[in-house]
C-alpha cells in the first residue's frame, strides 16, 4: 500500500512562496504518475501538477508559471515549488499518486495553504 503524507503548508502573504512536500512510502515501483491537487472550501478538488515516471509536467492555466512540480531521483519526495502566490490559491492541497491502471488511486491528507491579501 503507498503511503503519501504531505507537509509545508501555512499563511504566506500574497507574492510570496512556499514549497510543499510529499513524503511516499511503500511500493514506490507501483506508480505510474504523480500530482498535486486542491480544493477550496465548497469547491470541488483540482489538479494544479502532474508529473509522469519520466519526468513530464503538465500544469493548468491557472498556475503555469508560477508552480513547479519535482520528485527527487528515488522517486519517494514529491515537492510542488508555488511562487507568486495569490488569495485564490488558498485551499488544501492533496499529494496524488496513480498505478499504471489508472484507476488506483493513493491520496495523503491534505496540507492547508492560506494566502492573504
Amino acid at each position: 500500500q503507498v503511503q503519501l503524507v504531505e507537509s509545508g503548508g501555512g499563511l504566506v502573504q500574497a507574492g510570496g512562496s512556499l514549497r510543499l512536500s510529499c513524503t511516499v512510502s511503500g511500493p514506490i515501483f507501483a506508480i505510474n504518475k504523480m500530482a498535486w491537487y486542491r480544493q477550496a472550501p465548497g469547491n470541488e478538488r483540482h489538479v494544479v501538477a502532474t508529473i509522469t515516471n519520466d519526468g513530464h509536467a503538465v500544469y493548468p492555466d491557472s498556475v503555469a508559471g508560477r508552480f513547479t512540480i519535482s520528485t527527487n531521483n528515488a522517486k519517494n519526495l514529491m515537492y510542488l515549488h508555488m511562487n507568486n502566490l495569490k488569495p485564490e490559491d488558498t485551499a488544501v492541497y492533496y499529494c496524488n499518486a496513480v498505478h499504471p491502471n489508472g484507476w488506483t488511486n493513493w491520496w495523503g491528507q491534505g496540507t492547508q495553504v492560506t494566502v492573504s491579501s
